[in-house]
């Protein structure tokens, strides 16, 4: 399935935001869980060392009951568990139990903080109240040493009651942000695909022939200077073509107009070109994508091909019987293009023409043998009976004689020479 630039650049966009957005929420709900805590830690601190003030008078005189029924009417008002413990870890006091039904609390990780010098801390599920709580313990002192620890704590649950509405707040607001950044990525998708869907549209018009058509954008960037870049190749493209297309007229004007026959094909022998007088020849009128050894089924034409493609030569020219005519075929071989040009010129009137001189020559050298060996007995007839005053001009005579007998001797041969073909041999 084809994907657009649109679709491409907006899911980049969408899945970038939805990363960013998940990132975003999760580091900041974390970061708020943990500084919330933190908050509500330092609080429960200065809670606890503010009950103090009426705790430790009260667990210094070891009046834990009087210290229980104010430690539950103070966890009530303020809504906070509060847990008074002496230094072995039995709990004195509780804001939500009973103390004694409670068990010994020395070794929760608060208390022993505690009891080591430091804040105790802890979050952490409870085993009394069967809940997550948040516990923060103080140690009550007694002459400069620990005598017991002090602890307050809250329900885990209410602390992620409020993280929960802060976290629905924040959620709510990254989600407007994120669909108003969609929006941005969908206009910016839209703003950027739409030109290059212009200019794509632009270059099919252009590859079916239409170099009429330009392309305006609005845009001020390189999409801009792209378009403008694409009408002047538009342009080019059209001045060009108009320039072949006048020349690829002129040119097929002129090869129609040739009275010889014309034949192009390439290096397999397919017809890539002809014009209509070697298709006069051969008498066939469709001959495109053919091969030229179907167009001219003659075997010297074949041999003749071979001597320029398969040889040294890149031209040759020869006389070509073809059809009760004679032509003189020559041959060229392209060697840039691998392509062979023939070119068939008629040479029958011509060969006609040669044949009524030959025809012509021989009958009348052999029409003058006759009259000529006569006149040449006569002469020698009166040579022997005629005067001396008269001996010259008879002698003049057979000289004569003898010469035009000779000529047309020598007629006689050139005439068996050009008949039979026959090849002089030359030698100084």
């Amino acid at each position: 399935m084809k994907k657009t630039i649109f679709t491409k650049v907006f899911v980049a966009f969408l899945l970038l935001i939805g990363l960013l957005s998940t990132v975003i929420l999760l580091y900041s709900f974390s970061t708020i869980r943990t500084h919330y805590i933190e908050t509500l830690t330092n609080n429960l601190q200065n809670l606890a060392t503010t009950l103090l003030l009426k705790v430790t008078p009260l667990y210094g005189e070891s009046r834990f009951d009087q210290l229980d029924s104010v430690v539950k009417k103070l966890g009530n008002e303020i809504n906070t568990r509060i847990t008074v413990i002496d230094e072995k870890g039995v709990v004195v006091a509780d804001s939500e139990k009973d103390p004694g039904m409670m068990e010994n609390h020395k070794f929760r990780p608060e208390i022993l903080q505690v009891l080591q010098g430091e804040l105790g801390t802890s979050l952490r599920f409870s085993t009394t109240v069967k809940e997550e709580m948040l516990y923060v313990a103080v140690p009550i002192e007694e002459g400069g040493k620990t005598a017991g620890v002090l602890r307050v704590s809250l329900f885990l649950k209410d602390i992620n009651r409020l993280i929960n509405s802060l976290k629905r707040n924040i959620f709510f607001s990254a989600l407007i942000i994120a669909l108003i950044s969609l929006l941005g990525a969908l206009i910016f998708s839209r703003s950027l695909s739409k030109p290059i869907s212009e200019l794509n549209a632009a270059a099919h018009t252009v590859a079916a022939g239409d170099f009429n058509v330009r392309v305006f954008l609005k845009n001020r960037d390189e999409i801009k200077e792209l378009g403008d870049s694409f009408n002047y190749m538009v342009e080019k493209i059209r001045e060009l073509f108009t320039e072949l297309s006048l020349k690829k007229e002129q040119l097929n004007s002129i090869i129609s107009s040739i009275q010889e026959g014309l034949l192009v094909f390439d290096k397999t022998g397919k017809i890539i070109l002809s014009n209509d007088s070697f298709k006069k020849i051969i008498n066939e009128s469709d001959i495109e994508d053919k091969y030229y050894w179907e167009a001219i089924r003659v075997p010297q034409f074949s041999d003749l091909i071979k001597k320029v493609t398969e040889g040294e030569r890149n031209y040759v020219a020869e006389e070509l019987p073809l059809k009760d005519k004679f032509f003189i075929c020559s041959v060229t071989f392209l060697e840039s293009r691998e392509e062979t040009v023939v070119i068939l010129s008629d040479i029958t009137q011509m060969k006609n023409v040669e044949k009524i001189k030959k025809d012509f020559v021989v009958n009348v050298s052999h029409e003058l043998r006759t009259p000529l060996t006569a006149i040449k007995g006569f002469v020698e007839t009166l040579e022997e009976s005629v005067e001396e005053e008269n001996r010259n001009f008879v002698e003049i005579i057979k000289r004569n004689t003898d010469r035009l007998i000779n000529i047309v001797e020598d007629l006689l041969v050139l005439s068996e020479l050009e008949e039979k073909g026959t090849t002089l041999e030359l030698e100084e």
